[in-house]
């Protein structure tokens, strides 16, 4: 397939990459899009967020209050998000309370405690099946303290790489290049996972991303250009601090996105219930713009 994550098609690249980085937003409210009804939030806003995708991978969208999960469902639904993930410690509604958890299947976990949480894509442990391609992470109640969310667009990491050596790339695309071992654990039992970095979707065209930064539970082909690869993956919010998105979000605000890169600062609660979020992840992405829909159909057409 041609186009601009063909690691051939120097053109095609060249003019995106242009594209890209030229409405790459400097700060996160360059995204926000203001919706007054969950309930009926009018084409232009959910145009607004489309756009927003398209252009970021992300989009802040502020509803005057926190939502119930089946408004929040609802709403991811008239963006295209549909087909729920039901990951092993999410609610029975596939939505998951992101709370400090000690007991059950969640202790252990870092997303269900108030430590930092790493760089990392969404279900990088699932199978090809179950891909995640976008999530919708809603505040309902924010940390005392702390609990700021980063989030890197993944297609600018592509740049990075591809800008410092095309086989930086390519290694990354191989189809053995990250393992997750199997979690025995009950509650979440599942077999290895072996995959790529970086791949192309074959039907959308879109470039996704399977990622985490963390250091134990996951190995690395043993080659050198797949290592060279993820150290500078690792280091890249480092070096890149430009293109990193900060935000707290306040109660009623909510992040959706094209399972970008994410990581979350330590927090701490205090009275009055402690931090909540609804997260829920999904294998759809979120539908294009219409103008973009009419491109396409135009180009395929020709």
């Amino acid at each position: 397939m041609s186009g601009p994550f063909d690691l051939q098609d120097e053109a095609a690249y060249a003019a995106w990459r242009a594209r890209k980085l030229a409405a790459r937003p400097r700060r996160l409210e360059e995204l926000a899009v203001t919706v007054d009804d969950p309930r009926d939030p009018g084409e232009a806003a959910l145009e607004a967020v489309r756009a927003a995708c398209a252009r970021a991978n992300l989009a802040l969208v502020r509803f005057p209050r926190p939502l119930g999960k089946d408004e929040l469902r609802d709403f991811a639904a008239r963006l295209g998000l549909c087909r729920l993930d039901h990951n092993p410690c999410a609610d029975e509604d596939a939505v998951t309370s992101l709370r400090v958890r000690e007991d059950g299947p969640h202790r252990g976990y870092i997303p269900y405690s108030d430590r930092p949480l790493s760089w990392h894509t969404d279900g990088y442990y699932n199978a090809p099946e179950r891909r995640v391609r976008a999530f919708v992470l809603h505040c309902v109640r924010p940390a005392a303290e702390g609990g700021e969310s980063l989030v890197l667009d993944h297609e600018l990491a592509y740049i990075d790489l591809r800008d410092a050596d095309p086989a930086l790339v390519e290694a990354l695309m191989a189809p053995d290049a990250m393992t997750i071992p199997p979690n025995e654990a009950p509650e979440a039992a599942r077999a290895a996972r072996t995959g790529p970095v970086f791949w192309v979707d074959p039907v959308s065209g879109r470039l996704q991303l399977r990622y985490t930064a963390r250091g134990r539970n996951i190995v690395w082909k043993a080659d050198a250009w797949v290592q060279a690869a993820v150290e500078r993956l690792r280091t890249l919010p480092e070096r890149r601090p430009d293109w990193v998105l900060r935000h707290r979000l306040a109660p009623g605000e909510t992040l959706v996105a094209n399972n970008v890169l994410h990581a979350r600062t330590g927090f701490r609660d205090g009275p009055g219930g402690g931090r909540l979020l609804y997260r829920a992840r999904y294998h759809d992405a979120v539908a294009a713009p219409r103008g973009a829909k009419e491109d396409r159909k135009r180009a395929v057409a020709q």
